[in-house]
């Protein structure tokens, strides 16, 4: 029997909620594993936070990803919502798209991210790894994140794409406002558009001058005649280049500051460093780098669990939740990195499960086993302020993390 208090109650979101989501995932894990929230700013929605439940929203054909679809319905509850007020150039990706676009828009893309292909960045991965930990090395304490966790996957994908390493700060600078939360319109309006014009030029310069990187590839036309538009060929650049540094970087900062806070399991896995890849998958599982999977959307009631969500509603699934979910993990709440991590969500599920996934675990395997084989005494730096995270619902990440490369 469907839950009619879930579609009644709405639960609210405090401006701690960034600091530490668990502290609600706990306390509305109590109500169930679907319920309807509510942020300051913006409207109802409803999200999943249990595991069972998320695993079956994420593979569900029934909840839709299209962004013309997410416009609709947002206009159908706001008809003041502008037509293009979600950057349409850059949205219509294949993480926004459904089947038969979103199998058309994988393929192009599939090829570049199997095992065996990311096998092969292994060695200038290492490269970029030891050179960044050399830097690292002239101080005694540094910013990890700005230090290593984000100058690795940024240049690893700036080099898979094609795009320049010295237009890094600019493309990052607006992914922090486009994935924020809280940004203001104006500022996001204008960070899409520099992002569209800029990605739109070098688009315009790979068809010109094409390169031996995946960008140059995916303007070319296939085999079978497939070609991908302007607009396709843009948007799969902003997927590519957010997605493709955003999550490592999370999951190198998360795991590393885990890790710090658990001397033990640091000591342990110094000492071996054969766990690093179990390691790997309990830091996407514990401190999960993508907090909401991307909104899905309804076209007709559907259960979820025991709750009916009606037609024309936006749907998240809470990764972060439902990778701590006492019904399927246990003592979920505490790191263990010989623990069972199988199935986590962190990558997502089904047709959407990320396509970088081989990529971003050979990053994360590299960049664990060489920093602390570099740093053995690596410790957090003694700060008198708790360390602040950024105000977004897809990233679960740091701003900064300060620490010790070796003991005074």
């Amino acid at each position: 029997m469907a839950d009619t208090e879930a579609q009644d109650r709405i639960e609210t979101v405090g401006g701690d909620f960034f600091r530490d989501p668990q502290v609600y995932y706990r306390r509305w894990r109590e109500r169930g594993p679907v319920l309807r929230v509510q942020f300051s700013e913006g409207m109802p929605q409803w999200v999943v936070i249990g595991y069972a439940e998320g695993r079956a929203v994420l593979a569900d054909p029934r909840l839709h990803k299209s962004i013309a679809g997410i416009v609709e319905v947002m206009r159908k509850k706001d008809p003041s919502v502008p037509q293009d007020s979600l950057g349409m150039a850059l949205s219509g990706h294949m993480l926004n798209s459904d089947p038969p676009d979103h199998t058309r828009l994988r393929k192009m893309v599939n090829k570049a991210f199997t095992t065996r292909r990311v096998a092969a960045l292994r060695p200038r991965i290492e490269e970029i790894t030891a050179g960044l930990l050399d830097r690292m090395a002239e101080h005694d304490e540094v910013d990890l994140l700005a230090a290593f966790a984000i100058p690795l996957p940024v240049t690893v994908i700036c080099e898979l794409l094609g795009v320049p390493f010295a237009d890094r700060e600019d493309f990052q600078r607006w992914t922090k406002v486009m994935v924020g939360v809280g940004s203001d319109l104006a500022e996001r309006t204008r960070c899409t558009a520099e992002m569209s014009e800029y990605l739109a030029a070098l688009v315009q310069t790979k068809r010109i001058d094409p390169g031996d990187d995946l960008l140059s590839g995916l303007t070319q036309t296939r085999e079978d005649g497939d070609q991908l538009t302007e607009q396709e060929l843009i948007a799969m650049a902003f997927l590519l280049l957010i997605a493709g540094h955003e999550t490592t970087v999370n999951l190198i900062a998360n795991g590393t500051y885990a890790l710090l806070r658990n001397k033990s399991q640091f000591d342990a896995l110094r000492d071996d460093p054969a766990g690093v890849p179990a390691a790997v998958e309990e830091f996407l599982r514990f401190g999960s780098p993508v907090d909401w999977a991307t909104v899905r959307y309804t076209t007709e009631p559907i259960l979820v669990g025991d709750t009916e969500i009606p037609a024309d509603e936006f749907v998240y699934v809470a990764l972060a939740a439902a990778n701590r979910d006492p019904a399927r993990y246990r003592d979920p709440e505490n790191l263990d990195l010989t623990g069972d991590t199988a199935g986590h969500l962190a990558f997502g599920h089904g047709i959407h499960f990320c396509v970088g996934a081989p990529l971003a675990r050979v990053e994360a395997e590299i960049a664990f086993t060489a920093l602390l084989q570099r740093f053995p005494e690596l410790s957090l730096a003694p700060r008198s302020d708790p360390l602040r995270w950024q105000p977004s619902l897809l990233i679960r990440g740091l701003v900064e993390l300060p620490v010790l490369l070796r003991q005074a």
